[in-house]
């Protein structure tokens, strides 16, 4: 029996708690009570508390046996001898949960159709809906006659209920294929109201008739006459209601649309937009190859205009962005549409207010607008943010003009005339940029010798990723050594400073974006280990941990560890940073002793070549491991490293170096490491879309422990899965605890998992083990994880 609503006063600190009524519930204890049902004398009040306990149970994911819920079923009709309504209404409940068989319904059925008969408007709402919840197919028409009283009745709520239940048994009846295909008495009169003078009564006629199941090309013709004829209307809702009903048609029926393909092609001008988008997407359904090409083109020009239009409109910078980054994408991918876009973006910026989307558009000028059939007519447009912008677009302003330059040999001389008048301009960055261009454009340069060098120098990429630049030189000091670009190293670095300075501590790797202890595939991650030959031929990344520290804060040498989970493979990414300034760390490799994990083995590893400090950087190690097996164990890990002085007064290190190494923490690779941590947004209905047959449970002694709460999380953390709706918390002195939880195993394969715990006076634990998965052999696999555990 569950405890009652307990309300203690705590004398020092003035508070209250409170406690749940449902405290220390268990199933054996509530079907116990179920026997109050059989009282000659019934007390209401007990058999709703009892009830109350049952739905909780059912609603909490507990399950009854085919015996238990025939038992408590039978039970819970003879309580329909009550004239209690607050107990009657509790029964509705109950025999609605249960949803009872098919020959458990017959005995119920005289009641409730009793009930339906009855005087009391509460009664025979809710027996209606009951009965419609729990009928059988073949007793429908025992109740139509009821239902029909109850549409008319002058009580809204017995009405009420009356439509919404036979809403539900309409859906029923459509899921269960109860009369596909059969005959339509109600066809011809539809087909009359196609010829009615009200335009509303012709739609929903023409509507209902492309709705019928199995309908027949021949049955549609009258329908689509129609409406073809309601797309040349001079009311867009009647134009809309008509290309949309055409739209779902197409989907089934292609060729019963095609008639209307002219009438619809008239419509991708239309000023409404939703027509003319439901246009286009009908007939691309009913298009051929020749006229997908000619729609392509109209749909270009449809989108162009559109995109511009609303650039023109008031909006903010992300509105904005999303409309240029649009109108960059189509002219990307449809040469037919560079023209036209490249001039709706010149005549934005003319009157743009965000200084990122002006100095976007003008790089991305310079680098499409030397393409065009005519260059020269885009200049007037650069020039003029030279004349009237800020320093930052004028800055690249100019730097888009030199593109046109070193490209259009005829425009050369127009350039030159430009960049000169910038030499004067009032901002440092102008000025260089102007200087430098007509130096390189004029033959002067000494950055490259040929035509090649200088466009590249122009249009080409960066050599060195931007954040290991930025990095160096915010490091960089002034010294009569100049900054050398060639000095910054070429490989993916850890993560931006922002991110650095947004968590207060210095870390190596992507996995210091990584929080909170859910593990998810990082794009970062996939991106970096994909680059790295050694590593390119094992698969997909199923998953990597958060980071794990191997050494103590404050230390030397930073290192932490992130573990990558393939289906064959294992690599451990180290992330190091050198916190001395006075040296050089180089070929910086982590030797792995991996002879406490016999199941693994060393297939690949790469050394970081460099490692200067505060300059964070990684090294990688991977094994090979079977199959289909869950791989543990545990590895030792020493840092080994080439150590150069450097010099404080000019930075660079000595050529000599002594070699030295750097324990670092044990690391272990446990079962957890293979669950992806996946959560569901309703765990009794994921639980029961899944096959029962995988369903395997077990009960397991977890020994003595503190409390309930500390056998969950232990528990939790061995499976390393997805607590489901808050039951990860333990209510405090509850005896029994049910926990759900979810995941993805190695191989894509989902799992569900259900614990009940129970715990003694002695404070001994057990727990039962439910486990479900789309593949049986993984929910053995669970227990194995749980009994090694």
């Amino acid at each position: 029996m569950a405890q009652q609503l307990v309300v203690k006063k705590d004398d020092d600190l003035d508070e209250e708690e409170y406690y749940s009524p449902f405290l220390g519930i268990e199933k054996g204890a509530v079907l116990q009570e179920a026997r109050v049902f059989h009282d000659p004398q019934l007390d209401a009040r007990r058999c709703c508390q009892v009830i109350t306990k049952l739905l909780y149970l059912l609603n909490q994911g507990d399950t009854f046996t085919k015996v238990e819920a025939t038992e408590v079923f039978f039970a819970t009709t003879k309580l329909f001898q009550s004239k209690d309504a607050g107990l009657r209404r509790m029964v509705y409940l109950m025999i609605k949960e249960l949803s009872p068989s098919a020959d458990e319904v017959i005995i119920v059925t005289s009641s409730l159709m009793k009930d339906m008969n009855s005087k009391t408007d509460m009664y025979r709402a809710n027996a209606i809906r009951v009965l419609c919840r729990i009928i059988d197919s073949t007793l429908l028409t025992q109740i139509e006659r009821y239902l029909k009283q109850a549409i008319v009745d002058k009580n809204p709520v017995v009405a009420s209920a009356a439509l919404v239940s036979g809403i539900y048994l309409l859906q029923v009846i459509r899921e269960s294929g109860v009369n596909q295909g059969g005959d339509r008495p109600f066809f011809d009169f539809l087909e009359s109201c196609l010829r009615n003078k009200a335009e509303m009564v012709i739609l929903e006629a023409a509507r209902a008739i492309t709705e019928l199941n199995s309908v027949t090309s021949r049955e549609l013709t009258p329908a689509i006459t129609v409406l073809q004829l309601f797309l040349s209307s001079s009311k867009p809702v009647l134009r809309f209601a008509a290309v949309r009903t055409l739209n779902k048609v197409a989907s089934t029926h292609p060729l019963a649309v095609t008639n209307c393909n002219i009438d619809m092609e008239s419509l991708i001008s239309d000023q409404n937009r939703s027509i003319a988008t439901l246009a286009i997407t009908t007939l691309l359904k009913t298009g051929n190859e020749s006229s997908v090409d000619r729609l392509m083109k109209q749909m270009t020009n449809f989108m162009m205009n559109f995109l511009s239009n609303i650039l023109r409109e008031e909006g903010g910078f992300e509105y904005k962005k999303a409309i240029v980054d649009s109108i960059i994408i189509l002219i990307r991918d449809i040469p037919d549409a560079k023209e036209s876009g490249l001039f709706h973006l010149c005549e934005f910026i003319e009157d743009c207010e965000f200084t990122y989307l002006s100095t976007q558009i003008l790089h991305f000028l310079g680098n499409e607008g030397p393409k065009t059939s005519d260059p020269s007519k885009y200049i007037r447009y650069i020039y003029n943010r030279v004349i009237l912008e800020n320093a930052t677009v004028r800055a690249s302003a100019v730097s888009t003009l030199a593109k046109f330059g070193a490209l259009i040999d005829s425009l050369k001389p127009r350039i030159f005339v430009l960049l000169r008048r910038c030499l004067f301009d009032g901002d440092d960055e102008v000025r260089d940029r102007a200087t430098l261009y007509l130096k390189l454009l004029g033959g002067e340069a000494t950055v490259g010798e040929t035509e090649k060098d200088v466009n590249e120098f122009l249009f080409g990429s960066l050599d060195v990723p931007l954040v290991n630049l930025e990095t160096s030189l915010r490091n960089y000091e002034p010294s009569d050594v100049p900054f050398d670009i060639s000095s910054v190293s070429k490989e993916t670095k850890s993560q931006p400073l922002a991110e650095k300075k947004s968590t207060g501590k210095k870390s190596a790797g992507p996995a210091s974006a990584v929080s909170g202890p859910v593990s998810t595939v990082d794009a970062s991650y996939e991106k970096l280990l994909s680059s790295i030959p050694e590593f390119a031929d094992f698969g997909k990344l199923f998953k990597s941990s958060a980071p794990v520290e191997l050494t103590e804060a404050e230390t030397e040498y930073s290192v932490n560890v992130v573990k990558h989970i393939f289906d064959g493979h294992i690599v451990l990414q180290y992330n190091c940073t050198n916190t001395i300034p006075e040296q050089l760390l180089e070929q910086v490799v982590v030797f792995v002793d991996a002879s406490e994990a016999d199941e693994f083995l060393e297939v690949a590893s790469k050394p970081l070549e460099s490692l200067p400090y505060d300059s964070p950087g990684q090294t990688f190690v991977a094994f090979e491991k079977p199959e289909g097996v869950i791989a543990t164990g545990k590895f030792s890990n020493i840092l080994k490293f080439i150590v150069k002085e450097v010099d404080p007064s000019t930075g660079e290190a000595e050529d000599d170096g002594v070699e030295d190494e750097y324990q670092l923490e044990d690391l272990e690779i446990v079962s957890a490491d293979y669950m992806l941590k996946v959560g569901v947004s309703n765990f009794r209905n994921a639980w029961e879309s899944m096959d029962p047959e995988s369903e395997r449970v077990d009960e397991y002694g977890l020994g003595v422990r503190e409390s309930l709460a500390e056998a969950v999380s232990a528990v939790i953390s061995i499976l390393g899965m997805q607590p489901c709706e808050g039951t990860d918390v333990v209510p405090s002195n509850s005896r029994s605890h049910t926990c759900l939880l979810s995941g993805v195993f190695i191989g894509n394969v989902k799992v569900l998992v259900r614990l009940s715990f129970g715990i003694s006076a002695p404070k001994e634990v057990a727990m039962k083990l439910a486990v479900r998965s789309d593949d049986p052999e993984i929910s053995d696999k669970i227990h194995e994880i749980v009994a090694n555990g």
